[in-house]
């Protein structure tokens, strides 16, 4: 995505149409758009052809984002989990790794990076109904291994509003529920990490239409990316005006809901309830 924006940019600045520039690699103008949205790989033949069109003739400019194709072809750590995964998450599991920014409403359950290893164990077999057992660790370990995200040295910052039907929703026995209450108590303490519970006394409220996932770059080239999960496929939207509209959702939902301290007291009563 970062390459893909930046020949974006290179082209526009010349005044080159996507037409011009896919006939100069012996690709359709559709290419070259799916090139610059950073949806398809790239032949270093074919990056360093847009640049000789783009003027581009310093080598140091030239090797960099050479060097960033090459980059941009290496299959992820996650790519070694994709016999267990469906065909879309692995693109997700890319974006949610390489963001800055991750804000997220939640309803069903509670969110896979903020997950206990039982709690997550007893999701995933409920999700993957008749898959072998190795199949299933195997799920729950890439979600254990995304985890790592959030305690790194670069950290991304991550701002959830977990409704409390997510909390309420028994997944394994008590046990396992009052774990996963007590990590998310402890969780968000850490600095990155802004965690709101949204009641039931609030009533209706901005997330009727479900959970989703805004995710936002260091690059100031790239734009959010909103991701919403459906039962057989995922959607990746990153219109300016669609993403506006979820994070007015999200704001309205965070502004709705009591603030951390408040949420951490909610947990803490549910917690004793349990």
């Amino acid at each position: 995505m970062l390459l893909g924006s930046q020949l974006r940019r290179l082209r526009e600045a010349r005044g080159i149409t996507r037409e011009a520039a896919g006939y100069s690699i012996r690709a359709s103008e559709s290419k070259i758009s799916r090139m610059e949205l950073g949806r398809v790989s790239f032949k270093t033949r074919d990056v360093e052809d847009l640049l000789t069109l783009y003027g581009i003739t310093d080598d140091t400019e030239r090797q960099a984002l050479v060097s960033l194709a090459r980059e941009a072809n290496v299959a992820g750590w996650w790519h070694s989990y994709s016999d267990v995964l469906p065909n879309w998450f692995p693109t997700y599991v890319g974006l949610e790794g390489a963001a800055s920014l991750i804000r997220v409403y939640e309803v069903q359950f509670v969110h896979g990076l903020l997950q206990t290893e039982a709690y997550a164990h007893a999701v995933v077999r409920r999700g993957m109904k008749g898959a072998s057992v190795a199949d299933i660790d195997r799920r729950v370990a890439l979600r254990l291994e995304r985890q790592k995200y959030l305690v790194a040295e670069n950290a991304p910052d991550f701002h959830i509003v977990l409704d409390e039907a997510a909390l309420r929703r028994p997944y394994g026995d008590r046990e396992v529920m009052r774990g996963q209450l007590q990590h998310l108590i402890d969780i968000s303490e850490r600095p990155n990490v802004r965690l709101q519970i949204m009641p039931f006394g609030f009533g209706g409220h901005s997330g009727e239409s479900g959970a989703f996932t805004i995710l936002s770059f260091p690059e100031s080239d790239l734009s959010d990316v909103v991701y919403l999960e459906q039962l057989t496929s995922a959607l990746y939207l990153d219109k300016r005006e669609d993403v506006a509209q979820y994070e007015q959702a999200l704001k309205e939902l965070q502004q709705d809901s009591p603030g951390p301290d408040e949420s951490r007291d909610l947990l803490r009563g549910l917690l004793q309830l349990s």
